[in-house]
């Protein structure tokens, strides 16, 4: 095998793999099994979005926090990493639960839970309320459009806490009593939502 091919192939397994950004687990990389299908969020638009939450919204120490279709638990591990006290990662797929579970064992984390259940299962039975909450659905389900309202109409969120929706470009938010703003990074996009009655000065 030639340098370049050694390269293009070093290059392959950085983009399969999952890397943490920040915090006490930064740098940290976990490549998931090559028959997990979910879509993890890029590193840079994880990285943008972390960077919004901490700079316009608050600090994640001591924090709820709900990963719902939680895929390879990238933004849970990110959460936990960041100082989150309590992570509840969402996630239907044996497959991808499991990678969270032995991924979080490696890293000898006790504050997340996981659950395999229909994420709008949970919703609607879920009596507990989080400081943040994070969806990442699959982008062409039928439901996406339904869980801003869901999360509000449930009560699901602590006074002032941020619901962040990551969707295509094809949804728009805008119009929502909750919305606040909108990022797009390449073709990943986030929603804002808060619960709070006064309007936040973003930059």
């Amino acid at each position: 095998m030639n340098k370049s091919t050694k390269i293009h192939l070093f290059s392959l397994l950085l983009q399969l793999s999952m890397r943490i950004i920040n915090g006490k687990f930064k740098g940290r990389r976990f490549s998931p099994p090559t028959n997990i299908t979910a879509r993890p969020t890029t590193d840079f638009a994880k990285e943008s979005l972390f960077n919004v939450i901490t700079n316009n919204y608050f600090d994640l120490q001591g924090i709820t926090a709900l990963d719902l279709f939680s895929g390879t638990g990238s933004i849970s591990f990110e959460f936990v990493s960041r100082g989150c006290s309590n992570v509840t990662a969402i996630e239907m797929s044996e497959k991808h639960l499991a990678f969270i579970k032995k991924t979080a064992s490696e890293l000898k984390i006790t504050n997340l839970r996981t659950s395999r259940i229909d994420v709008f299962r949970f919703l609607k039975g879920c009596s507990q309320k989080y400081d943040i909450i994070f969806a990442d659905p699959p982008y062409q389900l039928d439901s996406l459009k339904t869980l801003p309202d869901l999360v509000f109409e449930l009560s699901l969120l602590t006074e002032g806490g941020l619901f962040v929706l990551e969707h295509g470009s094809s949804n728009s938010f805008s119009n929502h009593p909750h919305f606040v703003e909108h990022r797009s990074y390449g073709n990943v996009h986030f929603s804002f939502f808060i619960k709070k009655s006064q309007n936040l000065q973003l930059s």
